[in-house]
């Protein structure tokens, strides 16, 4: 079994560097990671005319083998699914991400992006993140927000759920997005499966422009940020509120039917018609 284990978030994450011993149990790890924070990157690979794409060989406590890359941890993924890191992997483990990713940041999560990046090369995947004080926001937390994490419940919730697929391989490959609250094992309710939220537990609530001193033209963009929200605890937000481990199995991006001719489709008919 050959694992290969990455974030959004740096090489430099604690979360990471927990996850990929965890792992160190269930098979052989490669840790592949980028080399600065990418969070907010979805499933993406940035332009590779541009990045120039560079791999560094690391050392990571306890891991046998880790390297950095300039780039998104979806490009991480990709690079492996092509061989540069070695033989084909059996498995993606993405985080452990400090802010619960549920909700619209399925959408945007790094995190999460590598394991839907790694199924569509054929290889099941599970993205772990993990609540932090004051609920985080958009699915990332920082500075005094993931002050007393216990990565530990996390870790071990992930090894839990990656020993049951390595023990029962599901017949297609599965994107797994697990999400842990910040309490110690004992204190955990249980887990629930649930559907991707439509809220999420805090969200950016406002934009605005801050003329930029010196720079004609140009302008800061000045966030705030709404209140805690109570959730659905049938959604992976409201789970993990409730003390709940949050399971979702993701979807695919699929066309959907639609009756009859749309009027995008006629106004290129029009168009072609010309």
């Amino acid at each position: 079994m050959r694992i290969l284990v990455t974030n959004d978030d740096g090489i430099d994450s604690v979360g990471l560097h927990v996850l990929a011993r965890a792992m160190a149990v269930h098979g052989d790890v490669v840790l592949v990671a980028p080399d600065r924070e990418f969070s907010g990157a979805g499933a993406a690979v940035g332009a590779l005319h541009l990045l120039q794409p560079e791999v560094r060989r690391v050392q990571v406590d306890g891991v046998a083998e880790a390297w950095t890359l300039n780039g998104p941890p979806a490009l991480c993924v990709l690079f492996a699914r092509l061989g540069l890191f070695g033989a084909p992997f059996d498995l993606v483990v993405s985080g452990i991400n400090p802010g619960a990713n549920v909700g619209r940041s399925v959408y945007h999560s790094g995190t999460i992006g590598a394991v839907l990046t790694g199924r569509l090369g054929g290889i099941s995947g599970v993205a772990v993140s993990q609540a932090v004080a004051g609920f985080g926001v958009e699915g990332q937390g920082w500075d005094e927000m993931v002050k007393g994490q216990i990565w530990d419940t996390a870790a071990d919730v992930a090894s839990s759920v990656v020993g049951g697929l390595i023990a029962d391989p599901p017949a297609d490959p599965v994107a797994l997005n697990v999400n842990v609250p910040n309490l110690p094992l004992a204190e955990i309710k249980g887990w629930r499966r649930t559907s991707v939220g439509r809220g999420i537990p805090r969200s950016m609530a406002s934009a605005s422009m801050e003329p930029k001193e010196g720079h004609e033209g140009a302008y800061y963009v000045r966030m705030s940020y709404g209140e805690p929200v109570e959730l659905p605890v049938e959604t992976d937000g409201g789970a993990v509120e409730a003390g709940e481990v949050s399971i979702t199995y993701l979807s695919r991006l699929e066309g959907v039917d639609v009756p009859g001719v749309t009027s995008a489709e006629k106004a290129v008919d029009a168009l072609l018609a010309r």
